[in-house]
């Protein structure tokens, strides 16, 4: 698909305002559509339609969920019948609903079981010894809570934004408790750190052997764990330690992340590396009818791939479907657990000369996993961050083509933070679809020039520049819970690339705001199948729409963060709506959240006529996780922790 994007996005806006007011003149209705009358009509603000052929309309007409006529004004109300509702939109912007590329919704909840240690701007950790208080505040407010189920669980610390450029370590820990088992959750998913209890609990001494696939680091005589697991030596003591949350909550959680996602303007909610036991929560979930958006899920390839057989449609039921599978590679960048081509630039920590991470499945289990999903003919997408990953993906891929046929299988690549640029050249050549990460450019870009990559290479990070110069499509996500799913910072960050230090990382790779918002909605509708009936405002569509407060093509792009989603519409209905008290971005959605702690943990049920701001800040998502040997995040222990706590009740 040949693309017309400005590389500027500072520039143009002008230009671009006076060729949507030339086309929106145009109207596009049914055949029969003047025949109908629609149940509500959107008029008199921006309408967005992201359709090329007219990107901008003056009013919407819909039609039990579809879209029936789009265009003029005049035009439109030739649908309107006497119970049609005139729906004023006040001056604010209609798109179509933002469709989420990749992320984990069964994995948000997460953050609703946990402290805040996440940085500014989403928390206020800065140092150890402000998370060490943190931690110290979270007991004392859930004091019931961590007495009945004996554990206390953080989640979002960055090393790279503490004061100290470490993990903090048992030691750190011990001094906050040593009673309880303490488990730190990193932001990137792909780490945790643990007290001295919590070793105890998962039986890890200096005796015990990395896994394949993962790292317990070690104190100063080399033997000593220090409480800092990386990757699958962190996840069964994770799933351990969650598992004593039970499965009651996981149905909620899987109603609460959806709830979360819509909160920010998406339609349609992603569960990426979806293990057996959440699989079924969520068909559970979805035939309850408690699903209020569309959740699409990609289960593990490397966990039960008849189950993946079974399940595998085109189409939803009740708001659920099962879309392909999920393979992962390689960890973390920011974690230095990505697996990369060369070493890391200047790491932090204890790290042999010329290390360069790891992967995290062998060989032959990538090689299978991709040869089997052409042979089935199922959509595969891969967790890819270092270089070194990459090239293992795309040659295990251009093998499977050449096997199998290539034709419109939109395999996914999924982060590829370190693509180097012949590479991008293999992912057009083979047609696989990147869906890249660009929040990194805030959350980690200066540690990224400073540590992980280098000044030069933290230029090409997310490279959605080489991808529009190549005529690529691409897709923009936000891997909640790794970050929150907000869809403003999402487009700034595609658009800007500001550091938290303000710099700008690579300036060549920033893209107009068009097409960033085309890569949160058209572009990751297609990646899904689902570009006949999502991802435009076109005749024929779902009626699918997110409201902002202001137009993102109007506004300073360096405003963008602070567009505010007032509404969000799935199939002609309102799923979110902003009050003023509902209202909040990332650190501000957590309000409320030790009370549903304590409420969930303790099986009390929260009143159904509880205000859904409140619900949402409370239980942000999650499922409650269950964990193969090969899982490689976080949120693939999360979603086996519904098959640990069925099993756990078996017993």
């Amino acid at each position: 698909m040949a693309l017309s994007v400005n590389p500027n996005p500072f520039s143009g806006r002008f230009a671009l305002s006076v060729v949507l007011a030339l086309v929106s003149c145009s109207s596009t209705l049914t055949s029969d559509a003047t025949a109908q009358t629609a149940d509500a009509i959107y008029h008199n603000g921006s309408i967005i339609t992201i359709d090329d052929s007219a990107p901008e309309a003056d009013a919407v007409a819909i039609l039990d969920g579809k879209i029936i006529a789009v265009g003029a004004k005049n035009d439109v109300l030739k649908t309107k019948g006497d119970a049609t509702k005139l729906v004023d939109l006040k001056g604010r912007t209609m798109l179509p609903g933002f469709v989420d590329a990749h992320g984990h919704v069964m994995g948000g909840g997460l953050q609703a079981l946990s402290a805040n240690l996440l940085a500014p701007p989403d928390g206020e950790v800065k140092n150890i010894a402000s998370l060490q208080q943190t931690l110290k505040d979270w007991m004392a407010e859930n004091k019931e809570a961590v007495e009945k189920i004996q554990l206390v669980v953080g989640f979002g610390y960055d090393n790279a934004q503490l004061a100290e450029l470490r993990h903090p370590v048992r030691d750190d820990l011990d001094a906050v408790s040593t009673e309880v088992p303490i488990c730190l959750v990193h932001q990137s998913g792909h780490i945790i750190s643990v007290n001295s209890k919590a070793l105890e609990v998962g039986s890890i001494s200096a005796e015990t052997p990395n896994p394949a696939g993962g790292v317990i680091q070690r104190g100063e005589d080399g033997k000593e764990p220090n409480g800092v697991l990386e990757e699958t030596a962190a996840f069964p003591l994770l799933v351990k330690l969650l598992g004593r949350a039970g499965r009651e909550g996981s149905a909620q959680f899987a109603k609460a992340g959806a709830e979360l996602w819509a909160r920010f303007g998406y339609t349609t909610a992603q569960d990426g590396r979806t293990m057996p036991g959440a699989l079924a929560t969520m068909k559970s979930v979805a035939e309850a009818g408690e699903f209020k958006i569309d959740v699409v899920s990609y289960p593990d390839v490397l966990v039960d791939r008849e189950l993946i057989k079974r399940e595998v449609s085109p189409e939803y039921k009740s708001r659920f479907r099962v879309a392909g599978a999920k393979l992962t590679i390689d960890g973390s960048p920011q974690g230095f657990t990505a697996w990369r081509d060369r070493p890391y630039y200047k790491p932090v920590g204890n790290y042999p000369p010329g290390y360069s991470g790891y992967a995290a499945a062998t060989p032959q289990q990538v090689g299978d996993a991709i040869a089997w999903a052409y042979a089935n003919n199922i959509q595969i997408l891969t967790h890819a961050n270092g270089e070194a990953a990459s090239d293992e993906l795309l040659a295990y891929i251009e093998a499977a083509q050449k096997e199998y046929g290539g034709d419109d299988r939109r395999s996914v690549l999924i982060h590829g933070q370190f693509l180097r640029e012949d590479q991008v050249d293999s992912l057009n050549r083979l047609d696989i679809m990147p869906s890249l990460f660009p929040m990194h450019t805030f959350y980690w870009g200066d540690w990224h020039r400073e540590h992980t990559v280098g000044p030069q290479l933290a230029d090409n990070i997310s490279p959605t520049g080489w991808c529009v110069r190549r005529g690529m499509k691409f897709s923009s996500h936000h891997d909640a819970p790794v970050a929150f799913p907000d869809s403003m910072r999402v487009l700034d960050a595609t658009v800007t690339r500001r550091s938290r230090s303000g710099d700008i990382l690579g300036p060549e790779q920033r893209v107009d705001v068009m097409t960033a918002l085309k890569a949160m909605t058209i572009w990751p509708a297609w990646q899904h199948f689902e570009e006949e009936t999502k991802g435009s405002i076109e005749v024929g569509k779902l009626a699918d729409f997110v409201i902002l407060d202001k137009n993102p093509l109007e506004v300073d792009p360096e405003t963008l963060d602070q567009i505010k989603v007032t509404e969000t519409i799935k199939e002609g209905v309102t799923v979110f709506a902003l009050e003023a008290q509902q209202y909040a971005k990332a650190a501000g959605a957590r309000e409320g959240t030790s009370v549903a702690l304590t409420n969930l943990l303790l099986g009390i049920s929260k009143s159904n006529s509880e205000p859904a701001g409140n619900r949402i800040a409370g239980l942000q998502g999650s499922g409650a996780v269950a964990f193969p040997p090969c899982s490689t995040c976080v949120c693939g222990a999360l979603s086996q922790l519904a098959d640990f706590a069925a099993a756990s009740r078996g017993r």
